[in-house]
């Protein structure tokens, strides 16, 4: 292992989640606890000026040091957290400040690595810095990003994604499994898994983890989406065709699929398998049955067919998945 301090700038200003910046800062921190030498990470909150900045939770962070002192350094990993408001009805969505694109874009330019926390991928979008790259957010400004930045694709579903030397995460508590797979990806799995139970962390999820499930979707707009919804969870062991869900909902196959495009954003089938798979999840999280009875019960048939569905939707097998997250001993 080399003997190096890698520098990790955290990027602050008003407003930012508190969660976004402690909360990687404490696993980087950790990592020094773990390690025989004394190599790992120098960590620095970096801000325009060296004024405390208020956070979301109403707490004042204090700066190392300011982006202007940074720009002749060589930055190994910079890490953009994020900023939102809420509206009168709820309704979240993403703040940018240009004067924070501006530095972000200028530090990148020495940057080996980037990273941005929850809703932070807005700035780094803003600054063009994820054209053409597949990314993720927070779930809940996730089409903001999408309709905003066109250039980008985002996947609202993972905990994290890597897209070469760029590393987003979504909302808040995920920004620790962004982290420790930050210190993984530098210094090793084992070493990332000592920092996690130093954390109490449960587990340590990869990225294919789903950030939200099929259970936590929105209601659908009408009723006869519901109808039908509750028609695929009845049956969702034995096979479902187009043509029979058209007859459940008295439309014919090509309105069916309008349907779901409509209101779902996904065909008849991907919701099918989205269904399939997190009542899957469940059992392999919850039970010990074989995974030859969990692909009977689940609609897949074969265990090859649950197989492939895991691999197209979470990036892992149900094995893996079942080691990582079982949660019954």
């Amino acid at each position: 292992m080399a003997n190096i301090k890698r520098l990790i700038v955290m990027v602050l200003f008003e407003h930012v989640y508190l969660l976004d910046v402690t909360g990687p800062a404490e696993v980087f921190s950790l990592l020094q606890r773990e390690m025989d030498e004394p190599t790992g990470y120098e960590v620095v909150l970096a801000a325009a000026t060296l004024a405390p900045v208020m956070t979301s939770a109403g707490v004042r962070v204090l700066p190392d040091t300011t982006f202007a002192d940074l720009a002749p350094r060589r930055i190994d990993t910079l890490v953009v957290p994020g900023a939102v408001e809420v509206d009168a009805q709820r309704r979240v969505r993403a703040v940018v400040a240009p004067s924070v694109v501006v530095s972000v874009r200028a530090l990148a330019g020495h940057t080996r690595r980037l990273a941005s926390v929850c809703v932070g991928a807005h700035v780094l979008a803003a600054a063009g810095l994820l054209e053409g790259r597949r990314v993720t957010t927070h779930w809940s400004t996730a089409q903001q990003l999408a309709d905003e930045h066109p250039e980008v694709k985002v996947d609202a579903d993972p905990i994290f994604i890597r897209d070469r030397d760029v590393w987003t995460g979504a909302g808040l508590t995920a920004c620790l499994d962004l982290a420790l797979a930050l210190v993984a990806d530098d210094f090793g799995e084992r070493l990332a898994l000592r920092v996690a139970r130093q954390l109490v962390m449960f587990l340590k999820r990869p990225s294919g983890q789903s950030q939200f499930s099929a259970s936590l979707e929105p209601a659908s707009k009408t009723r006869r989406m519901d109808a039908l919804r509750h028609y695929i969870m009845r049956c969702i062991g034995k096979p479902m065709s187009i043509a029979e869900l058209a007859e459940q909902a008295h439309v014919s196959d090509r309105q069916l699929t309008r349907i779901f495009k409509t209101e779902l954003n996904m065909t008849p089938a991907a919701y099918i398998e989205s269904v399939r798979v997190e009542m899957a999840r469940n059992r392999l999280e919850t039970t010990d049955e074989p995974l030859e009875r969990i692909a009977t019960t689940c609609g897949f048939n074969t265990t090859d067919a649950l197989n492939r569905a895991f691999r197209r939707t979470l990036g892992t097998t149900p094995a893996e998945y079942r080691s990582r997250f079982r949660t019954v001993c």
